[in-house]
Formats: structure tokens, C-alpha cells, sequence
């Protein structure tokens, strides 16, 4: 059943209302209003009072898990478009709906499901949304007239022992790679911010905090207030900026105001997502269905695929007759690597163009013989650019990458999610959609929605990835195991797996041009079911996989889209148990922390009455002291089987299962 309620301080009668019965008050002005709304499985309650702001009072099973109050939008200019409450109506609906998405990140199809209240006022709407997967509110303008909003205000209170995984920021000049840091709320200090998404666990109950459709608006952070309470922050307009370096430019001044825009407009979603079970965030897809629906009329050349790169693994390849290095000599033998592989796509990350100037390829580079030489191999080639160079030479360089025949551009380096940079965004996106070229964003801030309006943004950084392990010792098992039930939730995740020399715990080493990772080799090729990112890298070396060619072997054909996906077991920072298919394929999938840990699992998500092969890499007897090894097993399985799993720690399980003719 789904449910409604009305209660005015005139009218105590209670209303509930069903399906898609709408409830309409008419020109009602009244001290203070309260309305409910429920999810449609009437797990999660949202009670919301009305009177010179918007208060909301979330419940999960009747237990309180959050209030939101101070709801509004501050305007600098006196327009007073929207701190008039002047109450009109009232409707809610029931809507169900099924989608299907371009590109496939978890699902073929996408279901929707959720209650709808919207207050209409004078000057603007208030739109809330009840989901079986959290709430999500937004304000909508009716007034066609020039603001500039000096604050969006949100004050957001937890009871007391909620935890947090907080990704803590020390600066709103910031790539958003951060640790999730473990917190009790209680005792952290006022004035500590972090960016989003950021989850809090309250009441035994997941709540993920992020946001959506953000358009011509600056992006939101987190700030701790009181003992209990957290407020929202947002970057202010930039006045003057100043470029540091040739990637790196700074705010110095601000407007007094956020944003400047017009009032007659859809503002942004602030979602918030709950779940009872860590397995619930993480098929969560609020962010992906609060999005801009998709507006590109033509998205089949958009080719989602897996990436050789070159960056973290410094060009160290071997047993090769040249000098390797940022040459054409180099970039041909990654191109023959990716065809031999059926790999779709190698990067040229930075090196390929002297600093300052995109025409400017370097001479060891021979742009035109290696893209002709890419395309008879059938592989494409996407060009790294520092973001400012990009936006200094905008025209002249979309239309040069489309001359030259590249897929796509890395655009790295941006740091800011101020309305300035957040509509320099679109206008990349839009840009390289009239080129037909892919967007990969590093030194972004976390996904929010684009991807869905412009498919051709297949992926975004925003995470703190393994490239950090060429300098710190943070990326640990533990930290693989925070990103999918936080950061991921967002949205695809350029994380970079794909380390070929990989470190047992205590044996780790930072070295910057010959890195490595933690955990076990299997960790890391697990990763490529459990992470999500359509366009996903290969960060180690060629040489590297040539030596051991049974892993790309494996690899090389797994999806970066997904027919299905089923989250078997899920503990956030423990472990991840995923099982997805693409076509008639099945991939099992397990990572865990440093914990050894063994599962018995069923193969019952499998087709009855059909058999099938499966081929396994699992961790080697001794995994927990060399992470690199591994043991390759075939074997064939039924919808009744069920396998053992053994992890070592920072361990991993992967295996293919297809079905047999």
C-alpha cells in the first residue's frame, strides 16, 4: 500500500491516500502545515513541517534515523522568490516506472519506484520523494527572474552513537581522494568538513548523503556543526582566480554568493539513501535515476571499454628492441598488446603535448602514423589534457581531436565544483558529444548525474584510486572495501586496478615508478566485476601482462556493462561478494580486508536445468605470504552447486561461468 497523510492545525482530520489518488489543497495560509509520506513499502516515513522553512523527520521501522530542518534557499538580492511560504497546495502521486540505460553500469533495466509529495507555493515548488531506497528532495522554481543565492541551507541531526565514514576535507580546492575515515559523530569536533557522498550509520541503519542533477550550480559539502548536527557548505562564485601552474587554478576571491542563475528552474536532488543491509547501497541507483534524462539523439558510437595505460606503471615495459618512453615506438607496442587482447582503447596520460599547448605533441610522438596505426589494429586512442589548456584552446581542440581520429579525452586537473566549474563540465560533455569523443574526468569532483545526461561520460575519478600507491601506503584492502558502499554509490569509479605485482601484508613498498599493490593478485582481478566504471583501465604494464598471459587471458573479455548484478553478501570494510552476467556469461566475484576468510556459496542465481564451465582464479596456498600467487581452476557447475571459497588476507575470488552447449 502506499500512503499519504495531510494535517493542518485547522484541519486535524488524517487523509491516507492510495496509489495514484492525488490529494490537492487549495490556497490554504495557514502558521505551520505537516504532511507524511511513506516509501512504498512502508519502511521508511517522512513527516514534513512547513512554516518560515522546511523541517523533515525520517523514520526507518518507526525508529527516527535523521531530521532535516532549516530546508531553504537564502537569496542575496531581496527578491524574497523563496523564503515566501505562502502555502497553495498540495499533491502526492505513486509512480512507477522502468528504464534502459545507455550504458548498462549495473542493469540492463533500471525499475523506479517511489510516493511523491509536492508543496507548491507562491514562488516555487517543493518536491519530495519516498524510494523503497531513500528520499530525495528538490526545489523547483516558477518565477522567471535573475537570482543570486547566497546559501541553499540544510541542517541535517543524527541521534545520538550514529557513526560515520567521513571522507574529510581540508580545502574546497580539492581532487575529492579521500579516506573514509570510522567516527563516532559525538566526538567530532565543529568545523570539519567532508565532500559527498558520506555515510552515516544510524540506528544499525545506512544512510548515504549525495546529490543529483547538478546543473548551473555549485556542488555540496558537508560541515560538522553541534554535537549532532551537520550543515551543508557550497563553494562560493569565483571572483578572481589566479593559475599557480600550468594545471593548477586557484580561487583568491569570491562573490558574496553561491550561485548566480535564473529562479525558473529545477534545482538539484539531495538525496539521501538508506538501507537497512550494507548489500543495499550498493545496488542503490537514486543518483542515475534522479539524473537529466539523456539528450544525446545519436549514442551509438559510444563504445564503453576497457583502457591500457601508461601512467602508473611509468612506461617501464621490457624485452623490447627500443628505448620505452613517451614515443611512438612505445605507444605502438601498447597498441599491439591491446589488439592482441581485444582491449578497445590505450591512453596517452601526460607527456604526449608540451605543457601549455595541445598542438604541440612532442617530437617523439608521430601522432598521425600512430592513430592510422591504432585503427588498423582496431583500437582507439584517448588523449590526456590538463583542464585550463583545454578550456584556453576549447574550439581548436575539439576540432583537431576529431581531425586526428582520437575516441576520447581525459580532461585532469579541474579540483572545484563552484558553478563556474561545474557548467565547464557540460560544456566538455556537450563539446565532445558534437565530436563524437568519450569523457573520462580526473581531478573531478564525485559523479553527479552527468553521466546520465551525456552517456559519453563513461567515467569519473573523485576516488582515491591505486595511483596513490606509487607514493603512500594507503590504498589498503581495507580502504578497496569502503569505496563501492560509498564513493561507487555515486557512480562509476576510475579507481585504476589491474596491479601485477602485488604485496602481502607487511611486504608493501611505495615506488613511484614501479609500483605496486596490497593485497593478493586476485584481489585485484576481482575488482573488475565488483568496480564499476565503463570505461576501465589497465594500469599495469604491457610487459607485465605478457609475462603472465593466462590473467588478461581471463580479463580481457570481462564486461564494463552488466545485464544483471546480485549482491550476495556485503559488509562495508570486510568484504564483497557480487555475482553479475552480461548476455549468457555469469562473473563471481570476491574481495576482501586483511581478515582471511572463507565462504560457502550458492550457485542458485544460475539457470536451472542448464550446465555450465567455470573458469576460477583463486588465492594460492601462499597468497598470505606472496600476493602475487594464484591458482587457475576449471570446472562444471549446475544452478545446485555451490563452491568454497578460501581468501587470503586482502584476498579475492573470480571466476567466468558460461554455459555449456
Amino acid at each position: 500500500m502506499k500512503k499519504f497523510s495531510f494535517i493542518s492545525d485547522r484541519f486535524l482530520n488524517r487523509l491516507f491516500l492510495v496509489v495514484t489518488i492525488t490529494n490537492i489543497i487549495t490556497s490554504i495560509t495557514l502558521s505551520q502545515q505537516t504532511f507524511k509520506i511513506f516509501s512504498p513499502n512502508n519502511k521508511t516515513r517522512v513527516q514534513i513541517i512547513v512554516d518560515s522553512s522546511i523541517k523533515l523527520s525520517v523514520a526507518y521501522n518507526d525508529t527516527n534515523i535523521f531530521d532535516i530542518s532549516n530546508v531553504k534557499i537564502i537569496e542575496l538580492n531581496n527578491n524574497a522568490i523563496f523564503e515566501n511560504f505562502e502555502f497553495i497546495e498540495s499533491k502526492t502521486n505513486y509512480v512507477e516506472k522502468e528504464y534502459h540505460p545507455v550504458i548498462k553500469t549495473k542493469s540492463a533495466v533500471i525499475k523506479e519506484k517511489y510516493n511523491r509529495l509536492i508543496l507548491s507555493f507562491k514562488n516555487f515548488n517543493f518536491e519530495l520523494r519516498a524510494y523503497n531506497e531513500g528520499i530525495a528532495y528538490r526545489f523547483i522554481g516558477k518565477i522567471n527572474k535573475e537570482v543570486l543565492i547566497k546559501n541553499e541551507s540544510l541542517n541535517i541531526s543524527f541521534p545520538k552513537n550514529t557513526f560515520t565514514y567521513f571522507p574529510e576535507e581540508t580545502s574546497m580546492f580539492s581532487h575529492n581522494e579521500r579516506l573514509y575515515l570510522f567516527e563516532k559523530i559525538d566526538s567530532m569536533n565543529s568545523g570539519r568538513f567532508c565532500s559527498l557522498p558520506v555515510l552515516m550509520i544510524s540506528q544499525k541503519i545506512n544512510v548515504l548523503l549525495t546529490e543529483s542533477s547538478l546543473q548551473n550550480y555549485a556542488g555540496m559539502w558537508l560541515e560538522k556543526k553541534d554535537k549532532l548536527k551537520f550543515t551543508a557548505v557550497f563553494p562560493k562564485y569565483p571572483q578572481n582566480t589566479k593559475l599557480v601552474s600550468d594545471r593548477d587554478e586557484k580561487v583568491v576571491s569570491t562573490e558574496n554568493y553561491i550561485v548566480n542563475t535564473n529562479s525558473l528552474r529545477k534545482f538539484p536532488w539531495r538525496i539521501f539513501a538508506i538501507s537497512e543491509n550494507d548489500e543495499g547501497l550498493l545496488s542503490n541507483q537514486l543518483v542515475w535515476l534522479l539524473s537529466e534524462k539523456n539528450i544525446l539523439d545519436d549514442t551509438k558510437w559510444i563504445k564503453p571499454g576497457k583502457v591500457a595505460w601508461d601512467w602508473w606503471n611509468a612506461n617501464n615495459i621490457y624485452n623490447v628492441d627500443f628505448k620505452a618512453g613517451i614515443n611512438t615506438k612505445t605507444y605502438k607496442y601498447y597498441i599491439d598488446f591491446a589488439a592482441k587482447f581485444g582491449i578497445e582503447y590505450i591512453i596517452l596520460d601526460e607527456g604526449w603535448y608540451k605543457l601549455g599547448d595541445l598542438f604541440d605533441v612532442v617530437p617523439d610522438i608521430d601522432m598521425k602514423e600512430l592513430i592510422s596505426y591504432a585503427k588498423s589494429k582496431n583500437v582507439g586512442i584517448i588523449l590526456w589534457v590538463v583542464w585550463k589548456t583545454l578550456e584556453q584552446q576549447f574550439d581548436k581542440a575539439f576540432e583537431q581531436f576529431e581531425k586526428w581520429g582520437i575516441k576520447g579525452i581525459k580532461v585532469d586537473f579541474m579540483q572545484r565544483d563552484d558553478q563556474w566549474m561545474v557548467n565547464f563540465y557540460e560544456k566538455v560533455a556537450a563539446e565532445a558529444a558534437r565530436h563524437k569523443l568519450l569523457v573520462d574526468f580526473h581531478g573531478s569532483y564525485k559523479p553527479a548525474g552527468l553521466y546520465r545526461k551525456y552517456p559519453n561520460v563513461l567515467t569519473s575519478e573523485g576516488v582515491k584510486g591505486l595511483e596513490n600507491s606509487k607514493w603512500s601506503n594507503c590504498i589498503t584492502p581495507e580502504h578497496d572495501l569502503i569505496l563501492p558502499f560509498t564513493r561507487m554509490v555515486a557512480g562509476p569509479m576510475d579507481y585504476t586496478p589491474g596491479a601485477m605485482k602485488n604485496a602481502a601484508k607487511g611486504n608493501f613498498v611505495g615506488i613511484f615508478n614501479a609500483p605496486m599493490s596490497q593485497g593478493t593478485r586476485v584481489h585485484q582481478m576481482a575488482m573488475y566485476v565488483i568496480y564499476e566504471s565503463p570505461l576501465q583501465m589497465l594500469c599495469d604494464n604491457p610487459s607485465n601482462y605478457l609475462k603472465e598471459q593466462e590473467v588478461m587471458e581471463f580479463l580481457s573479455p570481462v564486461p564494463v556493462q552488466w545485464d544483471t548484478t546480485k549482491i550476495i553478501q556485503a559488509k562495508i570494510s570486510d568484504y564483497i561478494i557480487t555475482a553479475r552476467k552480461y548476455q549468457e556469461n555469469w562473473y563471481l566475484a570476491v574481495m576482501n580486508d586483511w581478515e582471511p576468510r572463507k565462504f560457502y556459496i550458492s550457485l542458485n542465481f544460475l539457470d536451472d536445468n542448464k550446465k555450465y564451465k567455470m573458469l576460477i582464479f583463486k588465492d594460492g596456498k601462499n597468497a598470505h605470504r606472496y600476493g602475487s600467487d594464484y591458482i587457475k581452476e576449471n570446472n562444471e557447475v549446475t544452478s545446485k552447486s555451490s563452491v568454497d571459497i578460501e581468501l587470503a588476507p586482502g584476498g579475492g575470488y573470480v571466476c567466468r561461468i558460461i554455459p555449456i552447449e
